[in-house]
């Protein structure tokens, strides 16, 4: 069981975790030097192979059991009407995900990774954050420790996953409390909201700032107060990797401002992180910028799910099998 009760421990808990194996990640570069292949020739495949070495202590780094934690929640700012479709839709497609019929059912399949399914307490919506916080302090550190249980043991490699109607409205929430600049900077269409959507998103981020002053002073305040559920679930899931050196892949936008969260709450705590991808919302590049962050994939994608973190699975599975499964020149008798 995780080990806090408040969100300060919780702070606490994300301070002392482990750095990644240095002399781990440097007997991986080393051994990439003496592959069969001209110094470098495989490119940003050789970063990451290096880069899931060091966190799994090993030169010769595989996947093999990879997870999707994908967790669904309601937003109470819904209710501004900031999304293209209803509330209710969080529900019917938390029954799609269990049924097998979404997207990220048939990326994960195709992949080779489990998917877990989280659903937290969608007939109690987050407070509607342009009138208060979205949660109190005790619901907060609730969906924390959801997604902290949901990494799995002998899980080698992380995706965190979301649905929630309303949500890039909460993570544009954050990026404005978090990242500074005006509301504006951060909103985008999300689900495919018109003018008059976007021009009510901009308004109900604007209004949840001046509702909830704190949030700009502290990131787990600002997670409190404008995030959701699914949400702290997602920055408990990547801390829990943190604490446990399993790399993580980040997904979108509303992903990648749950890993903001606790990047800026303890400085390098998103280290044994990458991206993904980038996708289409166009504050996820500058959020990604923000955080130094170059995504894995850009394929234009905008569902959410999980998605494309998914899909960038392969890509890392096969940075490792090179980095692992290679004969190095003297193996091969290749001269070098």
């Amino acid at each position: 069981m995780p080990d806090f009760a408040t969100l300060a421990e919780f702070r606490a808990l994300l301070a002392a975790a482990p750095g990644c194996d240095q002399s781990a990640r440097a007997a991986a570069e080393a051994r990439n030097d003496t592959l069969t292949k001209p110094l470098h020739a495989l490119g940003r495949l050789e970063e990451i192979a290096v880069w899931v070495a060091g966190w799994q202590g090993t030169d010769r780094p595989r996947i093999e059991r990879p997870q999707v934690a994908l967790f669904a929640a309601n937003h109470g700012v819904a209710a501004q009407a900031v999304s293209a479709y209803p509330a209710e839709v969080t529900a019917q497609m938390v029954l799609n995900f269990e049924a097998g019929g979404a997207a990220i059912n048939q990326i994960a399949a195709s992949v080779g990774a489990r998917l877990t399914v989280r659903a937290l307490d969608l007939d109690r919506p987050t407070g509607d954050f342009t009138q208060g916080p979205a949660m109190t302090e005790a619901e907060c550190v609730a969906a924390l420790r959801i997604g902290w249980e949901a990494l799995e043991p002998g899980t080698d490699l992380l995706v965190p996953g979301e649905m929630g109607i309303g949500n890039t409205t909460a993570a544009a929430a954050l990026a404005t409390a978090l990242l500074g600049g005006d509301a504006g900077d951060w909103v985008g269409r999300g689900s495919g909201v018109d003018d008059a959507g976007l021009a009510r998103k901009v308004a109900a981020v604007a209004a949840g700032l001046d509702a909830n002053p704190e949030a700009r002073a502290d990131p787990l305040q600002a997670l409190r107060c404008l995030g959701g559920r699914e949400i702290a679930a997602m920055a408990g899931a990547i801390a829990a990797a943190r604490v446990a050196r399993v790399p993580v892949i980040l997904d979108g936008y509303i992903s990648t401002a749950a890993g903001m969260v606790l990047a800026r709450a303890v400085p390098g705590s998103l280290d044994h992180a990458q991206a993904g991808h980038q996708g289409a919302e166009a504050a996820h590049r500058a959020m990604l910028a923000a955080l130094d962050l170059d995504p894995i994939l850009s394929l234009g994608m905008r569902l959410g799910e999980g998605s494309g973190a998914a899909i960038a699975i392969a890509v890392v599975r096969a940075a490792c099998a090179c980095q692992s499964g290679m004969a190095t020149f003297g193996e091969a008798g290749v001269s070098g």
